[in-house]
């Protein structure tokens, strides 16, 4: 790669990276472009796609963060202890990171790389789940399909609160967290959503095809 692309690459990852974690991963590529001072078409040239820019520049990111959030939930002594903080701890940064929130819905599949880290988050996950029911602690009804529909709801609800309430959140996610404790639970009025079910769902929730 000459000099000058080189350059303009950097930029563009820069303002990428900034505009990311302000309006999410659908922030509009023009206005990426602009931030980096280029043109739309050097955009295309350097980087092809939208989720080409993505993996680029949000996975290795939200790679560490991610594992990061899973490996302190599972080394937590408390099995419920260390459930309830992966919950917290995602939901925070669904309501702090748009960019964070998006990779966990999952929005772009064609980002492969990015992808690949959702599929590992989604294994830590189920781990972390186990191991509150092994223990009594978390209701054995719950699901993982459960779990990505509460960070889809949790996502519209911190988005929309952001400027008027932004810790709106924690409230609803206290509320959800007792009604999981296994002394709390009750039989529920429905089944839990399929894999594919889910899937539909959270294309809706998310505005992806």
């Amino acid at each position: 790669m000459r000099a000058d692309a080189q350059r303009n690459a950097e930029k563009l990852r820069t303002a990428a990276a900034e505009l990311f974690h302000e309006r999410g991963l659908q922030a509009p590529l023009k206005e990426i472009a602009r931030r980096a001072g280029v043109s739309h078409g050097t955009l295309y040239n350097l980087f092809g796609t939208r989720e080409a820019l993505i993996d680029e520049v949000v996975t290795d990111l939200a790679a560490a963060r991610l594992g990061e959030v899973a490996e302190q939930a599972l080394a937590h002594e408390d099995a419920w202890g260390g459930f309830a903080y992966y919950i917290e701890t995602l939901c925070e940064l669904q309501a702090t990171d748009p960019a964070i929130s998006d990779v966990v819905a999952g929005r772009y599949p064609d980002a492969e790389r990015l992808m690949a880290v959702c599929e590992r988050s989604h294994t830590a996950a189920a781990r972390i789940i186990e191991r509150a029911q092994q223990a009594g602690t978390l209701r054995p009804d719950f699901t993982h399909e459960d779990l990505l529909f509460i960070f889809g709801t949790n996502a519209l609800v911190a988005r929309a609160a952001k400027d008027t309430a932004p810790d709106a959140w924690r409230r609803g996610v206290a509320f959800m967290l007792d009604g999981l404790r296994s002394e709390a639970a009750h039989p529920l009025p429905t089944g839990p959503l399929t894999s594919r079910q889910l899937y539909q769902v959270m294309g809706n929730l998310t505005g992806t095809p």
